[in-house]
């Protein structure tokens, strides 16, 4: 690992030129700390393997050798067959407990699938038992209690990788999905239940990644997986390591990659089965106090500057890959982790100087700036430089969540009427982003499904969508329309599972205030498989963008090119990709002969067209025919076409230049 001087992030951006000197501090911080990794820990590489020296680890002859990180703790012994003195353990002066446990015959004498714990007196003399921090598998039994157990999973059999990863996509298009909502039934789907019945539609769908939410173990359900105990345990709700393991690889053999959903802003405040008070200090791995409590997850806050902390989250990171095979990381709460206040009760107005203050968490910017691998940014201030790489000013990020836009959707659709669409404020929002900064665009993910607030096929459809969407019942307006921001929106795109076919309900996951209900925490796949019900128009659409996508491949193409914003039509128009990009938001008017200036000339055919009937539209136009540009100049472009748009309809047109 490399650590560089370039500052040339103020070339992209002139506005970070006063701030280069807190830039070069940030850059000096960064090579200190990667000087300081490579000359005590012999390297980045060593230094994010710690879980191959850290937690309960067997050695070739058998022995198994655990070791924890508990400076408080003023004694330790390793629990097994709940005897607390059967493994004493030594401390060093790094406050490292370790015990090694000869093996019986070259087998480890902790058998498989057994419980442990690590028991330690603190400074006060209290007895204390904890889950051993990076324990690879946690299991929970509600017969007996909430809290969860620690596992040493040691399976006699290895799992044996069959595919290889594919190639990093140039355009990523995400299925964001959650394991145990993926069923109709009333319960908690498995990991075989994804791989089986889920894997296949989202291949047939033309994603090229999927987004695995709430894998890291959490003690409760209803938390989205946002409320994270084990760190190194995957959910046992779904089932075993192993099971997980064909999920990837059976997606890797599709060619999707897998990204997982990583929670490393905050940790769940459990003490039993969590991280907090771990050796009996309100210090290890978190900041004391309320410097190290979030007042609004009601969670605990990590310590970035602490270099065992940066070991345990690095290592975590390497270790998903490594294990599991993961292709790269989306991570949660950002915002939290870059500053001081977390973005409690901030509004971030967009100053500069808000992103270099006293309120800029420099240690969170350190960790983010060392975590070398494909990522996905959920940050809500716009912080400059989130998707530049480290070597030239940036926090090093691949990509950031376009989060502005689902906003802007739900405002309009909540608040104005179609005829008020303001159509230069959508075409600024999906195209407000950094220079050279990729961007995620998603039109809802998993935050507009949740109980609360509805989705935007709720919003579209209202009370219709329980009582118009049989193919029996003729077309209403409030069913025909529709939304597209895969084209202007970003350089990757975001669909959360269901919402590709307008999911009928919200999300809402069993707690008291449902009657412990799973009625809600599923999705119901059976509406779009009715070929008797019209959710299955919208799942054809959804198809036919992405697989478009791979074909003409807009995501990896240069920002689009907006000729046109027509207030009073309701008219956007654009070029990407080599594609003109038609847009009439109309309510009602259609245009017939309606003149389009475009760059290109040539010969235009039709790419998509949501009025097609196999995607429930009024099959107003004829896909057969073509358009031949004009050479008349208009709106700035050099050529002219004449189109007929009806209502509520978007086209994408194709040309050929011969």
């Amino acid at each position: 690992m490399k650590a560089t001087n370039g500052l040339s992030i103020t070339s992209l951006d002139p506005w970070l030129k006063p701030f280069e000197p807190r830039l070069q501090e940030r850059n000096s911080n960064f090579k200190s700390w990667v000087d300081n990794i490579n000359k005590n820990e012999g390297g980045y590489d060593p230094f994010t393997r710690g879980y191959e020296k850290f937690g309960i680890n067997v050695d070739k002859n058998g022995d198994i050798i655990y070791r924890e990180w508990a400076p408080g703790a003023q004694s330790a012994s390793l629990i097994d067959n709940w005897d607390r003195k059967a493994h004493p353990m030594k401390k060093d002066s790094f406050g490292v407990w370790e015990v090694r446990i000869p093996a019986n015959d070259g087998n480890p004498v902790i058998p498989h699938n057994s419980k442990v714990k690590i028991s330690m007196i603190t400074s006060s003399g209290e007895c204390i038992d904890r889950l051993p921090v990076w324990i690879k598998r946690a299991t929970q039994d509600l017969s007996v209690s909430q809290a969860y157990d620690a596992v040493f999973w040691n399976p006699p059999e290895k799992y044996v990788w069959k595919n290889k990863a594919p190639p990093k996509p140039d355009g990523l298009r995400i299925y964001e999905a959650h394991v145990g909502i993926s069923s109709s039934e009333k319960h908690i789907a498995t990991y075989d239940e994804f791989t089986d019945n889920v894997l296949s539609r989202i291949k047939d769908l033309g994603y090229n990644a999927i987004q695995l939410m709430a894998v890291m173990e959490h003690a409760y359900y209803a938390s989205f997986g946002y409320q994270v105990t084990s760190f190194f345990a995957v959910s046992s709700r779904y089932g075993t390591p192993e099971q997980l393991k064909r999920l990837i690889d059976t997606a890797h053999g599709m060619g999707i990659s897998i990204l997982l959903d990583i929670v490393h802003s905050h940790a769940c405040k459990n003490v039993l089965d969590g991280l907090n008070l771990f050796d009996g200090t309100d210090y290890c791995f978190f900041h004391e106090g309320e410097k190290g409590r979030h007042e609004l997850w009601d969670s605990r806050l990590f310590n970035y500057g602490n270099w065992e902390v940066l070991r345990f989250l690095l290592s975590n990171l390497r270790f998903y890959i490594e294990e599991y095979k993961f292709d790269g990381f989306r991570f949660d709460g950002v915002t939290s982790i870059m500053y001081k206040h977390h973005g409690i009760g901030t509004g971030f107005a967009g100053g500069y100087p808000e992103y270099f203050g006293d309120s800029v968490d420099e240690e969170g910017l350190m960790y983010l700036m060392l975590v070398n691998i494909i990522t996905i940014a959920e940050d809500v201030s716009g912080m400059p430089g989130l998707c530049i790489p480290v070597s030239e000013g940036g926090i090093g990020f691949d990509y950031r969540l376009g989060m502005a836009i689902p906003d802007m959707w739900i405002k309009l659709l909540k608040e104005k009427r179609d005829d008020d669409w303001n159509m230069g404020n959508i075409c600024w929002t999906l195209t407000n982003r950094r220079h050279k900064e990729k961007t995620i665009a998603y039109a809802e993910s998993h935050d507009q499904a949740l109980v609360g607030d509805k989705t935007i096929a709720f919003w579209l459809m209202d009370k219709e969508m329980y009582t118009e969407m049989s193919d029996t019942k003729p077309l209403t307006p409030i069913i025909d329309r529709g939304l597209i921001t895969h084209g202007l929106g970003g350089e990757g795109y975001l669909n959360f599972e269901g919402n590709e076919f307008g999911h009928p309900e919200w999300l809402d996951f069993p707690r008291e205030g449902n009657n412990n209900s799973y009625h809600y925490a599923r999705r119901q796949w059976n509406v779009v498989d009715d070929q008797l019900l019209r959710y299955k128009y919208l799942n054809y659409f959804d198809k036919a963008m992405q697989h478009s996508e791979e074909k003409y491949k807009w995501l990896s193409s240069p920002q689009a090119y907006v000729s046109l914003k027509h207030e009073e039509h309701k008219l956007i128009v654009f070029e990407r990709a080599n594609l003109l990009w038609i847009f009439n938001f109309h309510p009602t008017n259609s245009y017939p002969d309606y003149k389009i200036g475009t760059e290109w000339a040539g010969k235009y055919s039709i790419v998509l067209n949501t009025d097609n009937p196999k995607f429930g539209g009024h099959n107003r136009i004829d896909e057969s025919q073509s358009y031949f540009s004009q050479p008349q100049g208009l709106y700035g472009r050099k050529n002219t076409l004449q189109i007929y748009i009806p209502c509520r309809v978007a086209l994408v047109l194709s040309y050929n230049n011969h």
